[in-house]
Protein backbone atom coordinates (compact mmCIF):
# COMPACT_ATOMS: atom_id res chain seq x y z
CA UNK A 1 0.00 0.00 0.00
CA UNK A 2 1.49 3.25 -0.91
CA UNK A 3 1.81 6.24 1.17
CA UNK A 4 -0.96 8.14 -0.69
CA UNK A 5 -3.78 5.53 -0.72
CA UNK A 6 -2.84 5.00 2.75
CA UNK A 7 -3.34 8.97 3.80
CA UNK A 8 -6.62 8.66 1.19
CA UNK A 9 -8.06 5.71 3.60
CA UNK A 10 -7.29 7.34 6.64
CA UNK A 11 -8.77 10.74 5.80
CA UNK A 12 -11.85 8.47 4.84
CA UNK A 13 -11.83 7.01 7.84
CA UNK A 14 -11.73 9.94 9.83
CA UNK A 15 -14.35 11.48 7.94
CA UNK A 16 -16.57 8.24 8.45
CA UNK A 17 -15.65 8.45 12.37
CA UNK A 18 -15.98 12.55 12.70
CA UNK A 19 -19.87 11.99 11.70
CA UNK A 20 -20.52 9.40 14.67
CA UNK A 21 -22.37 12.54 17.24
CA UNK A 22 -25.40 12.92 18.27
CA UNK A 23 -27.81 15.93 17.84
CA UNK A 24 -29.77 17.42 20.85
CA UNK A 25 -31.02 20.60 21.88
CA UNK A 26 -30.51 23.97 23.92
CA UNK A 27 -31.15 23.07 27.65
CA UNK A 28 -34.51 25.26 27.00
CA UNK A 29 -35.60 23.64 24.29
CA UNK A 30 -38.79 24.94 22.58
CA UNK A 31 -41.09 22.63 19.81
CA UNK A 32 -39.56 25.12 17.09
CA UNK A 33 -35.79 23.99 18.32
CA UNK A 34 -36.96 20.27 18.40
CA UNK A 35 -37.97 20.49 15.16
CA UNK A 36 -34.92 22.21 14.07
CA UNK A 37 -32.83 19.52 15.54
CA UNK A 38 -34.80 16.72 14.19
CA UNK A 39 -34.60 18.19 10.70
CA UNK A 40 -30.52 18.44 11.46
CA UNK A 41 -29.92 15.01 12.60
CA UNK A 42 -31.68 14.00 9.20
CA UNK A 43 -29.45 16.22 6.95
CA UNK A 44 -26.42 14.76 8.52
CA UNK A 45 -27.71 11.42 9.22
CA UNK A 46 -27.17 11.35 12.99
CA UNK A 47 -28.95 10.38 15.72
CA UNK A 48 -31.41 12.73 17.72
CA UNK A 49 -31.89 12.38 21.09
CA UNK A 50 -33.98 14.36 23.69
CA UNK A 51 -32.27 16.74 25.86
CA UNK A 52 -34.97 16.09 29.01
CA UNK A 53 -32.95 19.16 31.06
CA UNK A 54 -29.60 17.06 31.26
CA UNK A 55 -26.14 18.74 30.95
CA UNK A 56 -24.60 18.38 27.65
CA UNK A 57 -21.72 16.98 30.39
CA UNK A 58 -24.26 14.29 31.27
CA UNK A 59 -24.71 13.03 27.71
CA UNK A 60 -21.32 12.96 26.67
CA UNK A 61 -21.10 10.50 29.78
CA UNK A 62 -23.90 8.05 28.87
CA UNK A 63 -23.63 7.89 25.14
CA UNK A 64 -19.66 8.45 25.00
CA UNK A 65 -20.45 10.62 22.02
CA UNK A 66 -19.38 13.91 20.96
CA UNK A 67 -22.80 15.91 21.34
CA UNK A 68 -24.03 18.74 18.40
CA UNK A 69 -26.68 21.06 20.38
CA UNK A 70 -29.13 23.14 18.02
CA UNK A 71 -30.00 26.32 19.95
CA UNK A 72 -32.07 28.51 18.91
CA UNK A 73 -29.82 31.13 17.57
CA UNK A 74 -27.01 29.21 16.92
CA UNK A 75 -25.83 25.63 16.69
CA UNK A 76 -22.48 24.08 19.17
CA UNK A 77 -20.47 21.23 18.69
CA UNK A 78 -19.40 19.61 22.12
CA UNK A 79 -16.34 17.39 22.16
CA UNK A 80 -16.76 14.38 24.21
CA UNK A 81 -12.94 15.14 25.49
CA UNK A 82 -13.32 18.97 26.24
CA UNK A 83 -16.13 21.57 28.00
CA UNK A 84 -15.03 24.48 24.88
CA UNK A 85 -17.64 23.90 22.28
CA UNK A 86 -17.25 25.06 18.62
CA UNK A 87 -19.59 27.26 16.83
CA UNK A 88 -19.27 29.50 13.34
CA UNK A 89 -18.35 32.82 13.87
CA UNK A 90 -16.86 35.28 11.22
CA UNK A 91 -13.66 35.23 13.57
CA UNK A 92 -10.83 37.92 12.28
CA UNK A 93 -13.72 39.21 8.86
CA UNK A 94 -15.22 41.31 11.53
CA UNK A 95 -12.18 43.62 12.35
CA UNK A 96 -10.58 43.34 9.01
CA UNK A 97 -14.15 44.44 7.56
CA UNK A 98 -14.15 47.22 9.44
CA UNK A 99 -10.87 48.10 8.25
CA UNK A 100 -11.68 47.70 4.29
CA UNK A 101 -14.88 49.85 4.88
CA UNK A 102 -12.76 52.55 6.57
CA UNK A 103 -10.37 52.24 3.37
CA UNK A 104 -7.92 50.44 4.67
CA UNK A 105 -6.01 47.59 2.88
CA UNK A 106 -6.50 43.96 3.49
CA UNK A 107 -3.25 42.37 2.72
CA UNK A 108 -4.94 38.88 1.91
CA UNK A 109 -7.40 40.37 -0.71
CA UNK A 110 -4.22 42.50 -2.33
CA UNK A 111 -2.06 38.73 -2.50
CA UNK A 112 -4.88 37.46 -3.90
CA UNK A 113 -5.12 39.84 -6.89
CA UNK A 114 -9.05 40.26 -6.06
CA UNK A 115 -11.18 42.60 -7.31
CA UNK A 116 -15.27 43.41 -8.45
CA UNK A 117 -16.82 40.55 -10.24
CA UNK A 118 -14.13 37.86 -10.07
CA UNK A 119 -14.37 34.54 -8.78
CA UNK A 120 -13.08 32.97 -5.81
CA UNK A 121 -12.48 29.37 -4.51
CA UNK A 122 -11.78 28.92 -1.09
CA UNK A 123 -10.21 24.94 -1.07
CA UNK A 124 -10.03 25.04 3.11
CA UNK A 125 -12.74 26.93 3.83
CA UNK A 126 -12.18 26.71 8.12
CA UNK A 127 -14.35 29.54 9.80
CA UNK A 128 -14.43 31.38 5.99
CA UNK A 129 -12.69 34.64 7.18
CA UNK A 130 -10.70 34.64 4.46
CA UNK A 131 -13.86 33.89 2.32
CA UNK A 132 -16.06 36.55 3.53
CA UNK A 133 -13.60 39.10 2.53
CA UNK A 134 -13.30 37.65 -0.47
CA UNK A 135 -16.98 37.67 -0.93
CA UNK A 136 -16.88 41.48 0.18
CA UNK A 137 -14.08 42.33 -2.53
CA UNK A 138 -15.80 40.33 -5.26
CA UNK A 139 -19.32 42.07 -4.54
CA UNK A 140 -22.70 40.88 -5.77
CA UNK A 141 -21.38 40.41 -9.30
CA UNK A 142 -18.53 38.18 -8.18
CA UNK A 143 -18.65 34.18 -6.81
CA UNK A 144 -17.26 32.94 -3.63
CA UNK A 145 -17.40 29.40 -3.12
CA UNK A 146 -15.63 27.30 -0.12
CA UNK A 147 -14.55 23.78 -0.27
CA UNK A 148 -14.38 22.16 3.81
CA UNK A 149 -13.79 18.63 4.45
CA UNK A 150 -14.93 18.39 7.65
CA UNK A 151 -18.93 17.60 7.15
CA UNK A 152 -19.79 19.44 11.23
CA UNK A 153 -17.43 22.41 10.27
CA UNK A 154 -19.04 22.30 6.45
CA UNK A 155 -22.50 22.12 8.23
CA UNK A 156 -22.38 24.77 10.80
CA UNK A 157 -20.30 27.03 8.81
CA UNK A 158 -22.87 26.64 6.11
CA UNK A 159 -25.89 27.57 8.40
CA UNK A 160 -24.10 30.26 10.44
CA UNK A 161 -22.96 32.33 7.37
CA UNK A 162 -26.66 32.39 6.57
CA UNK A 163 -28.09 33.74 10.25
CA UNK A 164 -24.81 35.51 11.48
CA UNK A 165 -25.91 39.36 12.91
CA UNK A 166 -22.47 41.02 12.11
CA UNK A 167 -24.36 44.41 12.43
CA UNK A 168 -22.34 45.64 9.52
CA UNK A 169 -24.69 45.55 6.41
CA UNK A 170 -22.23 44.69 4.49
CA UNK A 171 -20.46 42.10 5.92
CA UNK A 172 -23.78 40.17 6.41
CA UNK A 173 -24.43 40.37 2.38
CA UNK A 174 -20.90 38.47 2.24
CA UNK A 175 -21.58 35.92 4.17
CA UNK A 176 -24.65 35.22 2.58
CA UNK A 177 -23.38 35.11 -0.51
CA UNK A 178 -20.56 32.20 -0.09
CA UNK A 179 -21.68 28.71 -1.45
CA UNK A 180 -20.31 26.20 0.82
CA UNK A 181 -19.51 22.36 -0.72
CA UNK A 182 -18.93 19.53 1.70
CA UNK A 183 -15.76 17.85 0.10
CA UNK A 184 -12.25 17.16 0.06
CA UNK A 185 -10.17 19.84 -2.11
CA UNK A 186 -8.32 17.34 -3.91
CA UNK A 187 -11.68 15.54 -5.20
CA UNK A 188 -13.61 18.70 -5.97
CA UNK A 189 -10.53 20.36 -7.71
CA UNK A 190 -10.52 17.33 -10.31
CA UNK A 191 -14.50 17.85 -10.91
CA UNK A 192 -14.30 21.33 -12.16
CA UNK A 193 -13.44 22.72 -15.82
CA UNK A 194 -10.08 24.02 -16.75
CA UNK A 195 -9.74 27.84 -15.78
CA UNK A 196 -13.15 27.72 -14.01
CA UNK A 197 -11.79 30.29 -11.10
CA UNK A 198 -10.01 33.53 -11.50
CA UNK A 199 -8.54 32.60 -7.99
CA UNK A 200 -7.90 29.31 -6.40
CA UNK A 201 -6.89 29.48 -2.69
CA UNK A 202 -5.31 27.15 0.23
CA UNK A 203 -4.74 28.55 3.61
CA UNK A 204 -4.35 24.39 5.38
CA UNK A 205 -4.02 24.17 9.09
CA UNK A 206 -0.91 25.19 10.32
CA UNK A 207 0.81 22.21 12.27
CA UNK A 208 2.44 24.89 14.34
CA UNK A 209 -0.79 27.13 15.69
CA UNK A 210 -0.27 30.76 14.66
CA UNK A 211 -3.73 32.22 15.97
CA UNK A 212 -4.51 30.99 19.97
CA UNK A 213 -8.25 32.01 19.44
CA UNK A 214 -10.52 30.09 21.29
CA UNK A 215 -12.64 29.51 17.64
CA UNK A 216 -9.13 28.45 16.24
CA UNK A 217 -8.30 25.99 19.05
CA UNK A 218 -11.96 24.55 19.17
CA UNK A 219 -12.27 24.08 15.73
CA UNK A 220 -8.83 21.98 15.31
CA UNK A 221 -10.52 19.24 16.80
CA UNK A 222 -13.12 18.38 14.12
CA UNK A 223 -10.44 19.51 11.20
CA UNK A 224 -9.32 17.08 8.77
CA UNK A 225 -6.25 17.94 7.98
CA UNK A 226 -5.21 17.55 4.22
CA UNK A 227 -2.36 17.09 2.30
CA UNK A 228 -1.32 20.50 -0.40
CA UNK A 229 0.91 18.18 -2.46
CA UNK A 230 2.36 18.42 -6.26
CA UNK A 231 -1.16 16.92 -7.19
CA UNK A 232 -3.83 19.24 -5.64
CA UNK A 233 -1.57 22.29 -6.48
CA UNK A 234 -1.76 20.89 -10.71
CA UNK A 235 -5.40 20.74 -10.29
CA UNK A 236 -5.48 23.91 -8.91
CA UNK A 237 -3.31 25.60 -11.56
CA UNK A 238 -5.72 24.00 -14.02
CA UNK A 239 -8.41 25.52 -12.72
CA UNK A 240 -7.41 28.78 -11.86
CA UNK A 241 -7.63 31.61 -14.67
CA UNK A 242 -5.46 33.84 -12.62
CA UNK A 243 -3.61 33.05 -9.44
CA UNK A 244 -3.35 30.10 -7.30
CA UNK A 245 -2.56 31.28 -3.38
CA UNK A 246 -1.16 29.35 -0.73
CA UNK A 247 -1.19 31.36 2.89
CA UNK A 248 1.42 28.89 5.33
CA UNK A 249 3.85 29.54 7.85
CA UNK A 250 6.79 32.06 7.14
CA UNK A 251 9.65 29.05 7.22
CA UNK A 252 7.33 26.52 6.00
CA UNK A 253 9.08 23.97 3.06
CA UNK A 254 5.85 23.96 1.07
CA UNK A 255 6.03 27.40 -1.05
CA UNK A 256 9.81 25.79 -2.06
CA UNK A 257 8.96 22.28 -2.71
CA UNK A 258 5.30 23.15 -4.55
CA UNK A 259 6.27 26.73 -6.33
CA UNK A 260 5.15 29.41 -4.93
CA UNK A 261 6.98 32.63 -5.28
CA UNK A 262 7.01 34.40 -1.92
CA UNK A 263 7.22 38.35 -1.69
CA UNK A 264 7.86 38.21 2.02
CA UNK A 265 6.76 40.34 4.27
CA UNK A 266 9.18 41.33 7.18
CA UNK A 267 8.36 40.11 10.43
CA UNK A 268 4.95 38.55 9.90
CA UNK A 269 4.16 35.02 10.85
CA UNK A 270 2.88 33.84 7.97
CA UNK A 271 3.38 34.42 4.35
CA UNK A 272 1.41 34.44 1.10
CA UNK A 273 2.91 32.33 -2.03
CA UNK A 274 1.75 33.10 -5.47
CA UNK A 275 1.64 30.72 -8.85
CA UNK A 276 0.80 33.28 -11.38
CA UNK A 277 -1.12 32.48 -14.51
CA UNK A 278 -1.49 34.03 -17.50
CA UNK A 279 -0.65 37.16 -15.88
Amino acid sequence: MNNSFLLDFLLWLKGKVETALLVTTAGRTTNEMIEKALKTADELNLSYISREKKTVKWLKEKYEQDILVVGKERMELFSLNSDQPFFFHPNSASFRMKRILKGERDTFAEAAGLKKGMSFLDCTLGMGSDSIIASHTVGMEGEVKGIEASLPISYLVKQGLKVWDSGVMEMDAAMKRIEVVHSRAIDYLKSLEDNSFDTVYFDPMFEEPIEDSAGISTLRKWAVYQRIDKETVGEAVRVAKGRVILKEHYNSPLFEELGFYVNKRPSAKFQYGTISINE
